[in-house]
């Protein structure tokens, strides 16, 4: 008898997913993530639809250096093809928290720029 619930169809199948994200190469789970910050992030920067609804820059902070910590990690893991396109967004992430603070960050202390460097704006 197996301690294993069977799967309804309200619970996901674990085995079915593992398989799943087995055949992922790493490089689209790397982005897939990264992507998943920078809309985070947007959102807790009030750059969507809804404005500051959801606005919080500590929760943006957050996001924005997690992701800074992943592009800075995976730099030699991705190509500049997939690589570029992340870094631009998240320098104009960067740049929307400066711009969103009342008092912005000193330059290099802002959020990620321990991983990119000091961004100005």
């Amino acid at each position: 008898m197996s301690d294993t619930p069977p799967a309804s169809p309200d619970s996901p199948d674990f085995d079915e997913m593992t398989r799943d994200i087995a055949e992922v190469p790493a490089v689209e789970v790397i982005v897939t993530v990264a992507v998943n910050l920078m809309s985070a992030a947007a959102v807790k920067l009030g750059l969507t639809e809804e404005g500051d609804k959801y606005k919080d820059l500590d929760e943006a902070r957050k996001l924005i250096h997690a992701l800074a910590g992943l592009m800075d990690g995976s730099a030699t893991e991705i190509s500049s093809f997939h690589a570029a396109p992340l870094r631009d967004g998240l320098k104009s992430l960067q740049l929307a928290f400066r711009e969103a603070s009342l008092v912005p960050d000193e330059p290099g202390h802002g959020p990620g720029e321990k991983y990119t460097g000091p961004i100005y704006g």
